[in-house]
């Protein structure tokens, strides 16, 4: 156990390090560096995550963070109502915005099946997907998760629910190498496999 010349100190490298990816060495680094800065200004850093926290909400149509009811993405009237993208989390979206080739909808899940963390479908927002298929104003549905193992039993599943509705249900092109995370694809590598997207059934046969 680490010997903090304060309790206060020990508090602060104590949550810092609960961050994904943070040791408590860099913590304790973050931590002296916010001591160094003005009392108005670590205050106005505590109050933005605190805000965040507390204001955010999730779009009540596709799930991704927003400032309103619905995402700026889901009332914006230029985007392709008839076209989802089904991504894992928030930061897919973001990913896939970045490459500028993609003006339909999203759908977040919230995750992947995963039955080793202990997640399964009832955990993931796939009921509100069959909700949104159903009303007869979706053609194409583009499933755009992990292409882990995952990710692709989370792909084969949501195929399984989705077919019946006589929908175009494709997949992002292999451009993206198995095993990868959408957030860490590069624009122009994430932006083809959305352009050149297979009809899911041709994944299938790969």
């Amino acid at each position: 156990m680490e010997d903090y010349p304060s309790k206060l100190l020990a508090e602060a490298v104590e949550q810092f390090s609960t961050l994904p990816g943070v040791g408590k060495r860099t913590a304790m680094r973050l931590a002296l560096f916010l001591l160094k800065q003005e009392k108005g200004e670590v205050q106005r850093f505590g109050e933005a995550f605190i805000r965040f926290r507390n204001e955010i909400n999730f779009c009540e149509s596709c799930f991704n963070i927003s400032d309103e009811q619905k995402c700026s993405i889901c009332s914006n009237p230029l985007r392709d109502q008839s076209t989802i993208c089904v991504v894992q989390d928030v930061r897919d979206v973001m990913a896939i915005e970045n490459t500028g080739q993609y003006k339909g909808l999203y759908h977040v899940l919230g995750g992947i099946i995963s039955p080793m963390d202990g997640i399964g479908p009832a955990d993931l927002r796939i009921d509100e997907l069959v909700e949104r298929a159903k009303n007869g104003e979706v053609n194409e549905i583009i499933l755009a998760t992990s292409t882990t193992m995952e990710g692709e039993t989370t792909n084969f599943y949501l195929f399984k629910k989705l077919k019946e509705f006589h929908l175009k249900i494709s997949a992002i092109a292999r451009g993206i190498a198995v095993g990868d995370e959408l957030e860490y694809a590069d624009e122009l590598t994430l932006g083809r496999s959305l352009v050149n997207r297979l009809p899911y059934e041709n994944s299938l046969a790969g």
